[in-house]
């Protein structure tokens, strides 16, 4: 029975080594073109992932929490062009959007810097601060985090108030 057992596994690997070289694929041959696609780098030292800078914090020249960035719109040509910012609301509700020239924003890596005394002022949500002695409003973690190695701005600034923004028409998405 043992016997058995054995010409059988025996045989059955055969058959599957059998089948495993009849499936080698075919030489390739040269007449084919080249594939089109191909990388520029393998690094992307001092780039921003996109991604990350969805609901990256706005702030005016004053130092003022102003909105979120929502989103970036480009061109065909993959050109960002437009950056849709979300003003006011909680969680989402009662937002209002309106679109800014990208070209008008200006990226900053370092943190805002917190001059204020008291524990919260209304700029600085009192959830995220991590308080005097990093001066950032970002959590500890992510405040110790050089910015040669992040792949976002710390946040943005825009030249206008809250209510400047409140008061542009209502960016709304073509259906």
């Amino acid at each position: 029975m043992l016997m058995k057992s054995i010409v059988t596994g025996l045989a059955g690997t055969a058959l599957l080594a059998t089948v495993a070289i009849a499936q080698t694929p075919p030489a390739a041959t040269t007449d084919k073109a080249a594939p089109a696609a191909t990388a520029t780098t393998t690094t992307a030292s001092g780039q921003w992932r996109t991604s990350k800078m969805d609901g990256l914090k706005v702030y005016n020249e004053a130092n003022e929490n102003i909105g979120t960035i929502n989103d970036l719109l480009m061109d065909k040509n993959g050109d960002i062009k437009i950056a849709v910012i979300g003003v006011g609301g909680f969680l989402g509700m009662g937002e209002h959007l309106v679109a800014v020239p990208y070209e008008k924003l200006k990226f900053v890596n370092e943190p805002v810097a917190y001059t204020g005394t008291g524990a919260n002022t209304g700029s600085r949500p009192a959830g995220t601060t991590t308080g005097a002695a990093t001066g950032t409003d970002r959590p500890a973690a992510t405040a110790s985090t050089s910015s040669a190695s992040k792949w976002y701005p710390d946040h943005a600034v825009f030249n206008a108030s809250k209510d400047e923004l409140k008061n542009m028409p209502q960016f709304k998405y073509a259906e």
